[in-house]
């Protein structure tokens, strides 16, 4: 089977003429089917990424064969090619000088190819530019005890920064809420690894990235993943709407095509919801890394020739993973975390009350859950009890930035302690201020000319090469490393002095809650019990 390549080629200034202009939906834009547009209907789509898991869970078998013509299937694409200022800082190494892994998954829907139109539809979107339809961060613990995934709901709105195509050199504009899926039309895959990083400070190491017929020839590959329904399911109407998935009830081996229906389908899973199609995007990414591992066959050196030709085929990966050896070492670590460790979630949402149909990351439990990524902190609550104050201590991290002298450490103080209920603490900054002077930060200076409002304490620097001096002055205050920030929001060492400092020398760290928020819907990677709920309208 001829596989088309997973990038993002489109003609010039060319502009995919679906879901409006990314803000402003048409009536049942987003939807499979779509709703009434000149030109015909756009059906969204809707399927996993978790068919990359396949080349890097699957090609790790025991005396696997490298051929050198493989290197040459796999496409590649820069990393990141938005703008620097946005870039997450980097993850820090534990004590024992592990780091951990953060890898962008992304599903995109190119109708570039005769096939890929074929099993995608929507004729009048053929060549134009792809987007990022399915979105999953994964994240490898620094010491591959557990990994966490991340899903963002293909409507969520987001604001995407200022990025340049590596191939033409046209530099988009950034914007601000437009749908996110639209990162990848605007030069490539890197777009959507800097809209990542923007919205989650989440530092990202590599991304893959497949089309429809990777989807479908990696299904073929893999031989059928089990999925459950509890109810017939039949995803049609005769308005046109649906995948066109139709299984009888309970467990149903899925490929090719099928599971193609499968993880786009979103009229008949539970509300008929992009959310719902995620929950299902989940079964299917646990149950098929599970079949990886447990069905022996696939040791078979012939079975995993044949499973890594399909799968170079039909990836696109950043430079660092551009072979396949460097596949091969990523597969040995992500083979280290055990099924049971593994945790599918999917980002804390609310509806927009500016745009009807599209969502936003909801403030605090999103927040959240990006912070126990970003510290590396397991989401199934697992994580063994710390017995250094490593996450507790600025002291105990390390910058690649040395820091300044203490006199030459220019910070600024802000005042942050108003509350919703509560005025600011008068002369607040003045007093954190002098107590730093007073330590030997002679450049300390209060900054009355705004006032945040924070009910935690941080200190944020706008660039790499500063990073140590904030350091330095969180040790030198008690603060915790996780309260030092990379922002653009500052031009400088900024301290910010929170609710939780209003009065007081010394700063003692709130107590953090570390659980996972429940809106974040977790799924254990070994749970055999799940089976999507059917609408009772799409039943058969």
């Amino acid at each position: 089977m001829s596989l088309a390549p997973a990038d993002r080629r489109r003609p010039a200034g060319g502009k995919r003429p679906a879901d409006g202009d990314g803000k402003r939906p048409a009536d049942g834009a987003g939807r499979e089917g779509g709703g009434p547009r000149k030109g015909g209907r756009r059906r969204a789509l809707r399927w996993s990424a978790i068919v990359l898991a396949v080349l890097i869970t699957g090609t790790a078998g025991a005396g696997y064969l490298y051929y050198e013509h493989l290197n040459h299937n796999i496409k590649k694409d820069p990393l990141n090619i938005g703008d620097e200022k946005y870039r997450a800082a980097e993850s820090k190494a534990n004590a024992a000088g592990q780091k951990p892994l953060n890898i962008l998954l992304i599903g995109s829907d190119a109708r570039d190819s005769a096939e890929n139109q074929k099993l995608g539809g929507a004729k009048d979107t053929f060549n134009s530019a792809p987007r990022a339809d399915v979105q999953m961060l994964l994240h490898v613990s620094a010491d591959r005890s557990n990994m966490s995934v991340v899903s963002m709901p293909r409507d969520t709105l987001t604001d995407i920064p200022k990025c340049t195509d590596p191939d033409t050199g046209k530099t988009y504009a950034a914007e601000t809420d437009v749908i996110t899926n639209d990162s990848l039309g605007r030069g490539g895959p890197g777009c959507t690894v800097a809209t990542w990083e923007k919205l989650t400070g989440i530092h990202i190491d590599h991304f893959m990235m497949v089309d429809f017929a990777g989807v479908v020839s990696m299904a073929d590959a893999i031989g059928g993943v089990p999925v459950c329904v509890d109810a017939n399911i039949y995803s049609h109407t005769s308005s046109g709407k649906g995948s066109g998935l139709k299984l009888r009830k309970g467990t149903t081996s899925v490929k090719g095509k099928q599971a193609l229906q499968w993880l786009r389908t979103r009229y008949g899973f539970e509300d008929d919801t992009d959310i719902a199609r995620t929950k299902a995007q989940h079964q299917y990414m646990n149950s098929m890394v599970r079949q990886l591992r447990e069905n022996a066959t696939l040791s078979s050196p012939t079975k995993l020739r044949g499973l890594a030709e399909t799968a170079t085929k039909a990836i696109t990966v950043d430079n660092g993973l551009g072979t396949v050896a460097k596949l091969y070492d990523l597969s040995k670590e992500l083979r280290k975390v055990p099924t049971e460790r593994i945790t599918m979630t999917t980002m804390p949402w609310e509806y927009s009350t500016t745009y009807s149909g599209r969502v936003v990351p909801r403030p605090t439990d999103a927040a959240k859950l990006f912070r126990l990524v970003r510290e590396d902190i397991a989401l199934d609550g697992k994580d063994k009890k710390k017995t250094t104050t490593a996450s507790a201590s600025a002291s105990a991290t390390t910058s690649t930035d040395p820091a300044a002298a203490d006199d030459k450490i220019a910070v600024q103080v802000e005042n942050g302690t108003r509350t919703d209920t509560t005025a600011a603490v008068r002369g607040r900054a003045t007093e954190v201020a002098e107590l730093l002077v007073g330590k030997g930060f002679k450049e300390a200076v209060a900054d009355s000319s705004t006032a945040p409002s924070l009910a935690t304490t941080v200190v944020r620097y706008p660039s790499a090469d500063l990073e140590g001096d904030a350091r330095r002055i969180a040790k030198a205050l008690g603060i915790p490393a996780s309260a030092v920030k990379k922002s653009t929001d500052v031009s400088g060492v900024t301290l910010v002095v929170g609710a939780d400092w209003s009065t007081g020398t010394k700063y003692k760290a709130p107590a953090q809650d570390d659980t996972t928020p429940t809106s974040a819907d977790a799924l254990n990677g070994s749970d055999t019990t799940a089976c999507m709920h059917v609408d009772p309208n799409y039943v058969w």
